[in-house]
């Protein structure tokens, strides 16, 4: 899936999943090979969505509400300050609505956000949170994460690779996506992974 048809690359990335998918792995490891400003999403959450998700309560549209609001001001201010380099920000963004709102949020030219889809089962997306120490999200959430995506297959700008391939391989593909491969050769590109 792809449909990252760009002549020229977005200057916002965002590294999007359901909860296991490796979004904070793959979002530093690019961060740091681009030389782009690195934002994680969940540090934007409020106390209270925190306290929900640790409890196995799932977040509403109206929880998100104020979260993704934040993160459409973020990407709007580091669009302003990063304008040299560029910005990846991880962000679930399980819904089109979610996925336009911060889109939207950016002051720059129509096309500078694009997003990373990393694609994962339900099996290995459960096992993959039960294993990991140390964070707020509960297990219990995975199912209503896989019942809340909207997949973004269509979408402009979006590039969707299995999030299940080594580290290094899905960083060198989202790098030579960035670096402009046209439409045909990055839909091949990301076609065989899925």
């Amino acid at each position: 899936m792809d449909s990252a048809n760009q002549t020229t690359p977005p200057q916002t990335l965002i590294v999007m999943g359901v909860s296991g998918c490796g979004k904070s792995s793959v979002a530093q490891q690019l961060a740091a090979s681009l030389g782009w400003a690195l934002h994680e999403g969940d540090a934007y959450h409020s106390e209270a969505s925190i306290a929900k998700m640790r409890s196995g309560v799932p977040l509403t549209d109206e929880d998100r509400a104020d979260w993704l609001a934040r993160l459409a001001r973020l990407l709007a201010d580091a669009a302003r300050a990063e304008a040299a380099t560029g910005v990846v920000l991880t962000c679930s963004a399980l819904k089109r609505k979610y996925r336009d709102q911060l889109r939207a949020g950016q002051d720059a030219a129509e096309g500078s956000v694009g997003f990373v889809f990393l694609d994962l089962d339900y099996d290995t997306a459960l096992q993959r949170v039960q294993e990991r120490a140390g964070h707020f999200f509960s297990p219990e959430l995975v199912a209503n994460q896989f019942a809340t995506l909207e997949r973004p297959d269509g979408e402009p700008r979006v590039l969707g690779l299995d999030a299940t391939l080594p580290l290094a391989h899905i960083v060198e593909r989202v790098t030579a996506w960035l670096a402009g491969l046209p439409g045909e050769a990055a839909a091949s590109l990301s076609s065989s992974q899925s």
